[in-house]
């Protein structure tokens, strides 16, 4: 379980294909400092569990199923990546319930800077578009966000310095594939209600 506050920028030292996996190389000091073989970690949202480490790197195997299903395939040697350890019980619950399961994908579409802040607008995978409301939660390759902008086929989000400065968000460009999260209550309750009415 996460909450979508990134505690660091990291970045990526290998990416190394299999037949239908590969093994993803993470520097990530801080991280790591208290990590145990058999750990997760959320890479740009994903959950991924640690089969190596030492005192600034660490490395995971990522499926086939999660190189489909998430942007890890894109990633290379030097990429920047958003790093949060599987949330504490007994810290303070920052952002919003995450899961590391990535929903779907998402492109960006426009970049609109303000004084200090800036509005980032993504694609909308249909399947994806009736778990959005605007003021509500999701989450974008890792970082917990609040819908400011909600359109048929893209969503809006509102980026403070500290965001811009701390996460990936401040570097994708228009066309920079994003890993989206939508919130797993909405799921839950899509769920209920289906079956309920059947009940009925």
């Amino acid at each position: 379980m996460f909450t979508g506050i990134v505690e660091e920028l990291g970045s990526v030292v290998s990416l190394e294909p299999g037949a239908d996996s590969a093994v993803l190389r993470v520097r990530g000091p801080l991280v790591v400092s208290d990590a145990d073989v058999g750990c997760s970690i959320s890479v740009n949202g994903v959950c991924l569990t640690v089969v190596e480490h030492d005192l600034e790197t660490f490395s995971v195997d990522v499926m086939a199923e999660t190189l489909a299903r998430s942007s890890l395939g894109t990633l290379a040697a030097g990429s920047p990546v958003n790093l949060e350890r599987a949330m504490a019980a007994s810290a303070r619950f920052g952002g919003h319930v995450v899961q590391g399961h990535v929903d779907g994908t998402a492109t960006v579409i426009a970049r609109e800077p303000g004084d200090r802040w800036e509005v980032v607008t993504f694609s909308l995978p249909t399947a994806l578009a009736r778990y959005l409301v605007e003021k509500g939660s999701i989450t974008v390759d890792g970082v917990s966000l609040t819908v400011s902008g909600l359109g048929d086929d893209t969503f809006s989000v509102s980026l403070i310095p500290t965001t811009l400065a701390h996460t990936t968000l401040g570097s994708v460009r228009v066309g920079d594939p994003v890993n989206l999260e939508v919130d797993v209550i909405a799921k839950y309750v899509e769920r209920l209600l289906h079956y309920g009415s059947e009940a009925r």
